[in-house]
């Protein structure tokens, strides 16, 4: 990275800080590593042991780094109610190293109490313009994923999809795919998006993909057929995944206890899960209702700098 992308890269983080910092936000500094994690199935992650000195009745003790600071964000959100944000390194194991992806990064989470998901697309797009100087990036392109898939992949996604597995690899074979015959509607759903409609998504103005299906597994509220979420795309890459946080305890303990077994099972490293995670939904009374928004910031800079790889925007050695 030369001197003038290393003075980029400082300013945009300083301008990030600035501008949460000035609508009350709470910095923190969550811990990067943690001996247990939230069960991702769609991510592998990092291990490592903590050894403790000689002649300690502990000798070592297993942890792991990070791959989200969410879990201590949303523990602090239960006990004090606040705005907050971080800026923090992540980890990926399993990653391909390249134009978009690295297995150490810089994550910008945010979350906004009192707000959903479209309070949070609003505050994101005065971000970009804090960010890059008014630019002319907002506002975003919106559009549902239904209606993507009209336009991209040519068929009604929900008219389609409930009627199961075989009409959607019905859909997929039309489109040119090879869809394994054990896949699921949500396999099959990720197979035609990635596809035929992630691709299309390669727009001058930063498009913001809004109300998922119902039936891809995640924590955001649901409001039937969809849920409360979008996902922020820019020249074709995604930059953002926000959600109107549920906050109901026992979605949230299903959810975990959904994803542990999928992780037991396809994990090449498997981490310890914090089974009373979902309790601070409960124990705290009241989780307060709010939306977060992950940021990969690596690819943020990327994007606003005209570059086509995170490593022309990452701190290296070289």
């Amino acid at each position: 990275m030369d001197l003038e992308m290393l003075k980029t890269r400082a300013s945009v983080i300083q301008k990030i800080r600035s501008f949460f910092i000035d609508r009350g936000y709470l910095e923190l500094d969550t811990p990067l590593l943690s001996d247990n994690l939230i069960p991702e199935s769609c991510l592998e992650v990092f291990q490592t042991e903590k050894l403790y000195p000689k002649g300690s009745r502990k000798q070592k003790e297993t942890l792991w780094l990070i791959p989200s600071p969410e879990i201590w964000m949303k523990k602090i959100i239960a006990r004090h109610r606040v705005n907050v944000f971080q800026i923090c390194k992540c980890f990926r194991n399993g990653e391909q190293s390249g134009r978009l992806h690295n297995s150490e990064f810089t994550m910008l989470e945010y979350y906004t109490m009192n707000a959903d998901y479209t309070d949070s697309l609003v505050l994101t797009e005065e971000l970009f313009k804090a960010v890059n100087n008014g630019c002319s990036l907002t506002p975003f392109d919106r559009i549902t994923v239904a209606r993507a898939f009209m336009e991209y992949a040519g068929f009604d996604l929900f008219k389609t999809s409930d009627k199961g597995a075989m009409a959607m690899a019905d859909k997929a074979r039309e489109l040119g795919l090879d869809p394994e015959p054990s896949m699921t509607v949500s396999m099959l759903y990720d197979l035609i998006f990635i596809h035929c409609v992630e691709r299309n998504l390669k727009k001058e103005k930063p498009v913001a993909l809004i109300d998922y299906p119902a039936f891809v597994p995640c924590l955001a509220k649901n409001k039937g057929q969809t849920v409360e979420r979008w996902e922020l795309y820019h020249n074709g890459v995604e930059l953002a995944n926000c959600f109107s946080e549920e906050t109901d305890p026992q979605k949230v303990k299903e959810f975990f206890i959904n994803e542990e077994k999928e992780k037991e099972k396809a994990a090449i490293v498997k981490h310890k899960v914090n089974r009373d995670y979902w309790k601070i939904f409960e124990k705290e009374k009241n989780f307060p209702r709010c939306s977060g928004v992950a940021m990969g910031l690596d690819r943020f800079i990327m994007t606003l700098t005209g570059k086509s790889s995170v490593d022309s925007v990452l701190m290296t050695a070289d």
